[in-house]
């Protein structure tokens, strides 16, 4: 992992503190772009593309879901396996406020608070995964034993079906 240029971020700074190997990727981030365009741009699997979603319980408890980009979060399951009532997005600004990071760029690394991380299970099949690093336009590559070793995520399946757009 040598010295390339890319941005410094929490993200970055917590896989570095944690002793993590990953490799940096670049692409050109597009508003309401999402996994899609990271996956053509990069040359991969959207499948491997992996998303940071903030969700929150009714009593507005944040959480993250690591999800597959060709796959949508069922906020149902999400709900069922916290006990809770009721799951759902977080806005936003309150995304930004409880991890440090703008919606597109969301990572789970280095966030401004700990939050539970959820995994949906089949992630730790693929070979390799890119998932965001705290800056729009800016996702590491790494194993998915990378991810699970940095952030001890409880593994889910909370995943539906493929999407057109999410």
């Amino acid at each position: 992992m040598g010295k390339a240029k890319h941005p410094v971020t929490p993200a970055i700074r917590a896989l570095r503190a944690a002793r993590v190997s990953f490799e940096p990727r670049l692409y050109d981030y597009a508003p309401h772009g999402g996994t899609e365009r990271s996956a053509q741009q990069l040359g991969l699997d959207e499948h491997a593309v992996i998303k940071t979603i903030v969700l929150e319980t009714e009593q507005g408890s944040p959480l993250l879901v690591l999800m597959h980009g060709d796959r949508r979060v069922s906020t149902k399951k999400v709900a069922r396996v916290l006990g809770a009532k009721s799951v759902k997005p977080c806005e936003p600004s309150v995304a930004t406020k409880h991890t440090g990071y703008l919606v597109g760029g969301t990572s789970p690394f280095g966030t401004r608070k700990t939050l539970p991380i959820y995994m949906e299970q089949s992630i730790t099949a693929l070979g390799r995964l890119v998932i965001n690093a705290g800056k729009r336009g800016f996702l590491v590559e790494m194993t998915p034993a990378a991810v699970v070793e940095a952030l001890s995520p409880t593994l889910v399946e909370v995943a539906e079906d493929a999407v057109a757009s999410q």
